[in-house]
């Protein structure tokens, strides 16, 4: 058995998220981050800017398991010439990235767009 420290150990619960009538949960693990300076470093602390994500979504009724890579950028992009807005806010704390994933309270931020264009139901 391989020890670790107690820093460095994450607790499952903290990365999914469930929908509303709890027979899916949802993972997000992020693939790709932008070179780009926070600009507001000085504010918000140490960020990071997603623009690639693979999302998992498990069906508990079926134990069905979807994953689908979205380009969070470039569906910002759409929708703001489609839509003329974006509720995306790509930029994340460090913090809240634990082993490459990205913990449940930020979920929402990253999928609005994509749920908006109809590319992902939660």
């Amino acid at each position: 058995m391989e020890i670790m420290e107690f820093e460095e150990f994450v607790d499952e619960r903290i990365l999914v998220s469930h929908d509303t009538f709890r027979k899916k949960v949802l993972k997000i693990k992020i693939l790709e981050v932008s070179d780009e300076v926070s600009p507001s470093a000085w504010k918000f602390g140490d960020r990071v800017k997603v623009n690639k994500i693979l999302v998992t979504i498990k069906h508990l009724e079926t134990q069905l398991v979807e994953e689908g890579e979205f380009d969070i950028e470039s569906i910002e992009k759409e929708l703001i010439e489609k839509r003329h807005y974006s509720s995306t806010n790509r930029w994340v704390p460090t913090t809240e990235i634990k082993n490459g994933y990205l913990v449940n309270s930020r979920h929402t931020t990253l999928i609005s767009d994509a749920s908006a264009l109809g590319y992902i139901e939660f």
